[in-house]
């Protein structure tokens, strides 16, 4: 009976104090609607200060006008932002009412007497024991699941394999570095882990591998002499030698680590088993993209023979195919300007297609100050853009693919495209190169994955505004889009990094000023090197007079062949 009163006066104490916490944080929500909608108290005039008054020698151009819708979409977007944050701390609230409403419920169960407690607790023994079965019976399912897991990876037996490219690689690795095999463009044969998943998950190896060597089991303790196991050492991560890691992505990942023994020639290995749970469905939704309409911006100057090209498959893609597209071409300079309009005005009178915008600059070329001007130039409601040059060619899969990946607010999507070689090396010679269309075969010698590029990408009008867009300070070729990319990475938006199908890189000589700096020059000419061949042809080219000599050789000794 004490127990009881004890308890109950603790639930009520708890109860009242949550309820004040409760209250406290209405009011302070409350205070912070109200700061943040009402008109801010400083040194700034307010806008009917702002705003240009009849006799006033205030700007009243075009350009003012852009700032103030500008300034008034950002204010929009920032007030939605805190309506969905009062929302979703609203269902917090609407929460922790029914634990409260639960709590109480069971205060007044314990205030009606040990009688009816005894009737209460006679009814709900069997169903407590029902869940403590069941949640032991499903703990020993996942115990066993996790054995066969285990049974089923290549630990301690091998299994037949088909051939060479069917064998899962180790990588190796020290206390400072990760030595691995399938290294891609932006990763090194030998390097530190960069990713903190991965020097988290090696931290956590090394950590339980020095556990277990310091803690020996009582099988061990059996088998050892009393004498040794009391001199036996302690193991620190400078004992540590190196170690082998790989993941069969259906079972698991294993973990071989080798440490000094207590002699010169002695050594410790152990194997550790990372196994893979079952699948969990985590989430099951209807995605409709009837509506969502992609404004493609093209920064582009010269080049009237590459855009041909590129509104050629624009044409056939997203006008007769897709039709939920707009174009926005952001033009520097006045040379080939009337090319570039005849060739949309063309386009549109073929297929009756208008929705595209020609913006003309006249200054120097910037790619981010192009992409820029084009995402703020539109004015019709939150959009998703797609950044785009000329020689790029996308399918209409990739259209899908940029919309489902992209979602305002939440997600931003970065495709890596497959970049074409040189068609003149890869098919021999000029005469030889088929059609575009024929050339996009995705082959270790037809080109790349282009995982060092961040230009292409599929990103809401509405992100790219708030994280500040473009560094337009940035001039000439490249440096821009990875100034965006790592914005996006410090955000809190999720950044979607995956090959896509339907993107292309169609291979074009590649020009590095000399004007550049040197770090932008340094980036330009490995760009350069990355796009001319495969190092199997590139080797070829190289090695081309010694294999001129020997066909020449072979040729003069067996003339009655030739």
């Amino acid at each position: 009976m004490l127990h009881a009163v004890m308890l109950r006066r603790g639930l009520l104490t708890w109860v009242s104090r949550v309820g004040g916490l409760l209250v406290l944080l209405c009011c302070s929500l409350s205070l912070l609607y109200l700061m943040t909608c009402s008109p801010p108290h400083s040194n700034n005039p307010p806008l009917s200060h702002v705003l240009p008054h009849a006799g006033s020698n205030r700007p009243t151009g075009p350009s003012y006008q852009m700032l103030l819708q500008e300034r008034e979409e950002q204010h929009r977007l920032y007030i939605s932002s805190l309506k969905k944050e009062i929302s979703q701390l609203k269902e917090d609230l609407q929460e922790r009412s029914l634990q409260l409403k639960k709590v109480q419920e069971t205060l007044k169960t314990a205030s009606n007497g040990p009688a009816e407690r005894q009737d209460w607790g006679t009814e709900t023994q069997g169903e407590g024991f029902g869940e403590v079965q069941g949640a032991k019976s499903q703990q020993s399912d996942l115990q066993e699941f996790l054995r066969t897991q285990l049974s089923k990876a290549e630990v301690t037996t091998g299994t037949r394999l088909p051939n060479e490219y069917a064998v899962v690689p180790f990588e190796s690795f020290t206390l400072q570095r990760v030595y691995q095999l399938e290294m891609g463009l932006t990763r090194h044969p030998e390097e530190k882990p960069v990713r903190k998943d991965k020097r988290d998950e090696l931290g956590e190896v090394l950590e339980m591998a020095l556990h277990s060597l310091n803690t020996p089991s009582s099988q061990q303790d059996n088998r050892v002499p009393l004498e040794k196991a009391q001199t036996s050492k302690v193991y620190t991560p400078s004992d540590f030698v190196e170690g082998m890691t790989r993941t069969e992505r259906d079972k698991g990942t294993l973990y071989e680590l080798t440490f000094r023994g207590e002699a010169s020639h002695e050594f410790r290995r152990l194997v550790l088993f990372r196994p893979f749970g079952p699948l969990l469905k985590v989430k099951n939704e209807r995605m409709d993209t009837t509506n969502i309409l992609i404004n493609f911006i093209v920064p582009l100057s010269r080049r009237a023979d590459k855009f041909k090209q590129f509104m050629h498959n624009f044409r056939e893609v997203c006008v007769r195919q897709d039709g939920r597209v707009h174009l926005t071409v952001v033009y520097f300079g006045k040379e080939q300007m009337s090319e570039v309009r005849s060739t949309l005005e063309n386009i549109s009178r073929e297929v009756n297609f208008k929705n595209y915008t020609l913006l003309q600059l006249d200054e120097e070329f910037s790619r981010g100050r192009g992409l820029d001007v084009g995402a703020r130039a539109w004015k019709g409601g939150n959009v998703l853009l797609f950044f785009c040059d000329v020689d790029i060619y996308f399918t209409a899969d990739f259209l899908n693919t940029c919309r489902l990946n992209a979602q305002p607010g939440k997600k931003v999507f970065y495709p890596v495209l497959f970049s074409q070689y040189n068609p003149t090396l890869i098919y021999g010679s000029p005469e030889h190169i088929p059609p575009v269309e024929q050339q996009l075969v995705m082959k270790k010698d037809t080109g790349f994955w282009r995982d060092f590029g961040f230009g292409m990408t599929c990103q809401y009008r509405s992100d790219f505004i708030n994280i500040g867009g473009f560094d337009i300070d940035i001039k000439g070729w490249g440096g821009e889009d990875v100034h965006l990319y790592r914005k996006y990475l410090h955000s809190s938006l999720l950044v979607v990094r995956a090959p896509s199908r339907g993107l292309f890189h169609l291979w074009h000589e590649k020009h590095c000023a000399d004007e550049l700096p040197p770090d932008q020059y340094r980036m330009c000419m490995q760009s350069k090197a990355m796009n001319e061949a495969s190092h199997g042809q590139l080797g070829m080219l190289f090695f081309r007079h010694e294999i001129e000599a020997h066909l020449r050789k072979q040729k003069q000794q067996n003339p009655k062949k030739t």
